[in-house]
């Protein structure tokens, strides 16, 4: 996510991408380096979470078998699966009139509040199945759950731009659509790119987890 910024999502990523082409402007490249961003959002409390996560030292207790990997990813998948279906099926509820916003800002809230919840619970599983593995992974999974709980509160006030945006991009097709009913259409199918580009967005964490997983199969 990028600080300061009107631009939810990773910098160069597609959800970036996609909005600044909805807004008919060029993405934003001059941007402050990661590091920067990070220390502006990590606060004094965060940054002594994510030190002791870091020189925590090795469990006495050995790790428990994990599961084998195909069941995380399985489960990855899964979730993936669902929330793409989900996002797909567009809204539950017709608009009352072809310039009616409503059923698709109550799609946006909806779609985007079962990504935080499912994809959450993914990650905490995802956690889980590290800190069974190896000392090495629990570190892993521990500065993971720091990183969470310290950019999530920014994540979700950044996220929360993207039905502004397509508030924005859709009453602006109203606008100059004339006559040609079409419009719904195409304006349907942006929608759908965005909160898929956004899935996709909230995954990585999660899809770092699995490879981290992927790298240290079970003996």
């Amino acid at each position: 996510m990028q600080l300061g910024s009107s631009s939810p999502g990773v910098a160069g990523s597609e959800l970036t991408r996609l909005l600044a082409r909805l807004a008919d402007a060029p993405p934003v490249d001059v941007r402050p380096a990661f590091a920067e961003r990070l220390g502006h959002w990590l606060s004094w409390t965060d940054a002594i979470s994510l030190s002791t996560a870091l020189n925590a030292g090795p469990s006495d207790a050995a790790p428990a078998r994990s599961r084998a990997l195909g069941g995380d990813e399985a489960d990855f998948q899964r979730v993936r699966a669902a929330l793409s279906a989900s996002i797909a099926a567009g809204p539950a509820d017709a608009e009352a009139s072809p310039t009616d916003f409503s059923p698709y800002r109550r799609h946006c809230a909806a779609r985007q509040q079962a990504m935080l919840e499912a994809v959450g619970a993914l990650r905490q599983r995802l956690r889980d199945a590290l800190s069974r593995r190896s000392p090495s992974l629990a570190r892993l999974a521990a500065l993971d759950a720091v990183m969470d709980q310290a950019l999530a509160p920014h994540e979700r006030r950044l996220l929360a731009l993207v039905p502004l945006r397509l508030q924005s991009h859709f009453e602006r097709m109203a606008r100059t659509a004339g006559d040609d009913p079409g419009w719904t259409a195409t304006f349907r199918d942006d929608l759908d790119h965005v909160l898929q580009a956004e899935l996709a967005h909230r995954l990585l964490p999660a899809q770092g987890l699995l490879d981290a997983l992927r790298t240290h199969p079970t003996t």
